[in-house]
């Protein structure tokens, strides 16, 4: 007569393994989200941060024919609307064409880093300008745009941070330097900058 021990045995076995697949779909996500947490936004568009660059001279040239800090400001925030759906489209082109994702954790990281200090560059354009202190927007400008670069910039590519950090400093310059020298240091940041580092993203990064 067989002895059914074994065959409870073999069903203890057999039933013992049923509750690996849940941990196993609840580690590989938790590795995936991982993954994604540490990952750096590679879909910055050295081509199109170049472009930026060479809007900006032009509105840089535009905005020195002006004979009212009014039309003057105008060029100024024509050219920034434009830089923003520039660099929308470049990224949305780079991450499309190389196959990234552009809504990433990394992404998200990017954008909230860089906002606020845009956020409150707008603010302060409006009350310096109202306040009758234009001469103080470039170096405002500079240095915004040059911090929020930094702080978005620590989930980019190595080199978006530096980019940031040279930005601040050419701000710095604007503030002790006289005033009507403020639309060439915006000429040389946002175009000059843009242009080399857009250059140097576009070589060492895929475009």
């Amino acid at each position: 007569m067989l002895d059914p021990k074994p065959h409870r045995f073999r069903r203890f076995r057999r039933s013992s393994t049923l509750p690996v697949a849940p941990n196993v779909a609840d580690d590989l996500r938790f590795i995936r989200d991982t993954m994604e947490r540490s990952a750096a936004f590679t879909a910055v568009s050295g081509w199109g941060t170049a472009v930026l660059g060479s809007t900006a001279l032009a509105a840089a040239a535009l905005a020195a024919r002006q004979t009212s800090s009014f039309t003057w400001l105008r060029v100024w925030l024509a050219e920034g609307l434009l830089a923003v759906v520039i660099g929308l489209l470049a990224c949305t082109w780079k991450a499309n064409r190389r196959g990234l994702p552009l809504f990433s954790g990394p992404a998200r990281k990017v954008a909230l880093g860089l906002a606020p200090p845009l956020v409150a560059g707008a603010f302060l354009t409006f009350l310096l300008f109202r306040a009758g202190l234009e001469s103080a927007l470039p170096a405002t400008w500079l240095l915004l745009y040059g911090a929020g670069i930094m702080t978005g910039g620590a989930f980019s590519v190595p080199i978006v941070p530096v980019m940031g950090m040279c930005f601040m400093l050419l701000g710095g310059l604007t503030v002790l330097s006289p005033t009507h020298w403020g639309n060439w240091f915006l000429a040389a940041g946002f175009g000059g900058l843009h242009i080399i580092f857009g250059l140097l993203i576009a070589r060492r990064h895929g475009g």
